[in-house]
């Protein structure tokens, strides 16, 4: 029976690279997978560029029942750090925006990084492979001793130590699974209630029928959602579907929003719409609604008027005839535009899934469970990064955390990684 100084369940971004750094500090390495194909995440992000990180990561932009969990990591290896690592194996790569860093060709670029780093600490991969049973060995009272027997379709092997880098429920169709919070349950960890996040939101098909010809438009907003004392808002794109609500802006909110709580959206952030109205109405004689769609897109002012039956007189009359009192209600559905979702397109359309494995039970500064010897990383833990490059950073950094501890725990040399 082989015995492996760590066996490494899932390869996506945060397996490889932690299999790549352990592996290269003289660690013997074992990475399984259940797909034949490794990082499918990573081939698909970003329209095949991968968004794989953020030049202003800091943890601000992450989610978590105990937010400055993930401070530690992300202090350790940082953003610059890996695209250093990129710069070493001459991959160009662009800032697309607000600190977004794409790949200049194609997301394959980066996997075969991953894969290559592999291959310089001599790690050994078995695709497909399936995970049938994990068992501890507890009982052993030296780290010479293996304490994990793991029975998979290969073989069975045992291990020093179990990296679960398994990801969330998203995405299913890649092969997202429960694995890993099977397995942190399994040795009397506690899971933070899962959900989707950065996710389309929906609403009943009766409310949004009158918006629903409006699939296609997307234009910049101001999002929020949550009361005074804990309200959170972006400055980003917005896309009507057919069902909802998507684009930047509401895969941002959606990690936050709560079912059954309105969000909030100001359709024109970059424009006083009461001053401009106000403005307009002392020297021109356009109907409000054409005055409108010098400010907002026509499709939809049109479908605005169609639906807005409170001011729908209104609308047919010039601007310079309208009330003061009318304008300003019409300024603030505009700029104050509340409504409240129904669901979510589910883990199906969710970039990542929020919850998670909880960080009560794992160490920050090495990633390691209370059980001794099970370490989780990526997006298995209950962190959750904004849209925009930063969950690709905390699978880089969970896992570089991972490897340095697991370097020194089992005495190995340390090389630059």
């Amino acid at each position: 029976m082989q015995i492996f100084d760590v066996v490494i369940v899932g390869a996506g971004a945060a397996g490889l690279f932690c299999a790549g750094i352990a592996g290269q500090r003289g660690l013997s390495v074992l990475v399984l997978d259940h797909s034949e194909k490794v990082a499918e995440k990573i081939r698909i992000s970003g329209g095949g560029r991968c968004n794989f990180t953020n030049l202003d990561c800091t943890p601000a932009n992450f989610l978590s029942n105990n937010p400055n969990f993930c401070r530690s990591a992300l202090t350790r290896f940082t953003a610059r750090d890996f695209t250093a690592l990129l710069q070493r194996h001459g991959v160009a790569f662009h800032e697309k925006h607000k600190g977004q860093l794409f790949c200049d060709h194609s997301a394959d670029d980066l996997i075969k990084v991953l894969l290559a780093e592999c291959t310089a600490g001599q790690v050994t991969r078995w695709q497909p492979c399936s995970v049938k049973s994990i068992q501890s060995g507890s009982d052993a009272q030296s780290l010479d001793t293996f304490r994990y027997e793991i029975e998979c379709d290969r073989a069975t092997v045992r291990a020093r130590a179990l990296v679960i880098a398994t990801g969330g429920l998203s995405i299913p169709k890649i092969g997202a699974s429960d694995f890993g919070y099977r397995v942190a349950r399994q040795f009397g960890l506690r899971v933070v209630e899962l959900r989707p996040a950065l996710v389309p939101l929906t609403f009943d098909s009766a409310s949004w029928s009158p918006f629903a010809k409006l699939a296609g438009l997307s234009l910049p907003v101001q999002i929020e959602f949550g009361d005074r004392k804990a309200r959170i808002s972006f400055l980003e794109d917005l896309l009507f579907t057919h069902r909802g609500l998507s684009g930047p802006a509401v895969l941002q909110i959606s990690s936050y929003w709560k079912a059954a709580m309105p969000i909030r959206v100001n359709l024109a952030p970059s424009v006083d719409l009461l001053q401009a109205l106000s403005q307009a109405k002392l020297h021109s004689r356009k109907l409000i609604a054409n005055e409108l769609a010098t400010l907002l897109p026509s499709r939809l002012v049109d479908t605005w008027i169609a639906h807005d039956s409170k001011t729908a007189p209104s609308w047919q009359r010039p601007v310079n005839e309208a009330s003061d009192k009318a304008l300003a209600a019409l300024a603030e559905r505009l700029s104050n535009w509340e409504l409240t979702p129904t669901g979510t397109e589910g883990f199906n359309k969710a970039e990542v899934t929020a919850g998670g494995v909880d960080t009560r039970d794992l160490s920050s500064q090495t990633m390691e469970s209370s059980q001794a010897g099970l370490y989780f990383i990526g997006e298995v833990v209950d962190v959750t990064g904004w849209l925009g490059g930063h969950n690709f950073q905390w699978a880089w950094s969970s896992a570089f955390a991972c490897a340095q501890s697991l370097a020194s725990k089992f005495g190995a040399t340390q090389q630059s990684v």
